[in-house]
């Protein structure tokens, strides 16, 4: 990554933090930026790993309160299963997953445009493709109805930085 990037990471993280009013600890700026930097995504023991080699203090459960806070915050995302709940599913017939970030709400529903996708020749690159889904993550309508009112501009889709 190069140091532009990174800069422009850190300087959103810094304000976002202070808009939420969340301290910004030497750990929690340690903790981000091993995940800024790392092009593996990696999971919470492996950021932890790297981390203590800098910080020796630091403790798993900090690094993971820390990459939950980041990711309350809307500062990272996740990948795979959500928190420590992994789900089954024994449909194995082609479908997609809709998946409520507020209350762990999945439904399954099927597309055939998104059933037809052409993944890109760099995914094939990758190595071998076994199967491809979507997995859609947003609000369910009951979360939806449960959240005080809206103004304009809040039902907006969220933008990340990339």
């Amino acid at each position: 990554m190069s140091q532009p990037n990174l800069d422009r990471r850190l300087e959103h993280l810094t304000t976002t933090a202070k808009e939420a009013g969340v301290k910004l600890t030497h750990q929690r700026l340690e903790i981000f930026r091993e995940i800024v930097l790392s092009a593996e995504h990696p999971d919470a023991e492996t950021i932890f790993r790297a981390v203590q080699k800098r910080v020796p203090t630091v403790s798993l459960d900090t690094v993971y309160r820390t990459l939950w806070k980041l990711h309350d915050l809307g500062l990272v995302t996740t990948l795979g299963p959500q928190r420590d709940r992994v789900r089954f599913d024994a449909n194995l017939d082609p479908h997609h997953h809709y998946i409520c970030v507020q209350c762990g709400l999945v439904r399954d529903f099927e597309s055939s445009e998104l059933d037809g996708l052409r993944l890109p020749e760099a995914v094939s690159q990758l190595g071998t493709i076994m199967n491809a889904h979507v997995e859609v993550r947003g609000l369910c309508s009951r979360c939806q109805q449960r959240l005080p009112t809206q103004t304009p501009n809040s039902n907006q889709q969220s933008q990340s930085v990339p």
